[in-house]
């Protein structure tokens, strides 16, 4: 029986397959890549690889097994439909017959079309049968963090989320809640919903990066038809524009706000705090 992981080469994927191999001999985990070349480092580690795509169903064909626990992390090819993709990983757990299939999902209470994708997949993984956790990921530091040049050059923070809080947290943090899932037990059916343990508003957030930096960093807080514009005017393709904006219209009405505490209790141990998320894209 293998654990394993879908994306295993995407940005949270090599963070929750590195984490496995600190847990388990690295024999027991299977790492699903469309570039095998790409995947190189887990081969070398001991990871068995598999080549599929979400695109070719045929290529899930006898990869999973019976008893296998399964990460399916959501796809980020919003123009392919994505819940087609992910029906061909369920399909394909069903027919294996394996333990657990978890799902990297959105908040419960997200109702922007960003959670559209997830909430139809969610409902074809209910459907089948197969034993589920869905893992309703909040929002990523790094969905901010990775993308300072702009910030720092214009000496503001430019979003459309007005005093809206939001409960952040790293790739790391999540892919733990992963890993905890899929090495322990008592997970079949169930739901987490997961997010930072401390929530923070776009003002204190360029008041952080003013502090760590040492200069004035403002909080623009403009409409989302402004900000749209601005993204796609940065070159971000269709349809992402208007999806993020849709995001920040979200946490403006507390959709992103998460206070369950169940990132922290997964993974046993508290949530990358906002000031260390800055200081490390800092250093980046």
């Amino acid at each position: 029986m293998s654990i394993v992981v879908t994306g295993a080469t995407g940005k949270l994927g090599r963070h929750v397959v590195g984490q496995l191999l600190e847990k388990v001999p690295a024999e027991r985990i299977t790492a699903v890549v469309r570039d095998e070349a790409k995947a190189a480092d887990l081969a070398a580690r001991g990871v068995r690889l598999a080549v599929a795509d979400y695109n070719a169903p045929e290529t899930f064909d006898g990869l999973l097994s019976a008893g296998d626990k399964v990460l399916l992390i959501s796809g980020n090819e919003f123009d392919k439909g994505r819940v087609g993709q992910h029906r061909v990983v369920i399909d394909a757990a069903k027919a294996a017959g394996v333990a657990l299939l978890a799902y990297t999902s959105a908040p419960g209470g997200l109702t922007a079309g960003l959670a559209d994708d997830h909430r139809a997949t969610e409902e074809v993984l209910l459907a089948s049968g197969v034993p589920y956790s869905l893992l309703r990921n909040g929002w990523y530091f790094e969905n901010y963090t990775e993308n300072l040049a702009p910030v720092l050059a214009h000496g503001a923070v430019v979003q459309a989320a007005g005093d809206g809080r939001i409960s952040a947290a790293s790739r790391a943090d999540y892919a733990a809640a992963a890993v905890a899932v899929l090495t322990g037990e008592g997970h079949e059916n169930t739901t987490y919903e997961l997010g930072g343990d401390q929530s923070f508003g776009f003002a204190e957030y360029a008041a952080e990066l003013s502090r760590q930096t040492g200069r004035e960093i403002a909080y623009n807080a403009v409409s989302t038809e402004q900000y749209a514009a601005i993204l796609a005017g940065a070159g971000l393709p269709e349809p992402l524009p208007a999806l993020m904006a849709g995001v920040d219209a979200s946490i403006e009405k507390g959709e992103l706000e998460i206070t369950t505490g169940d990132l922290s209790r997964l993974s046993g141990s508290p949530t990358t705090p906002l000031a260390e998320a800055v200081e490390a894209a800092l250093k980046g």
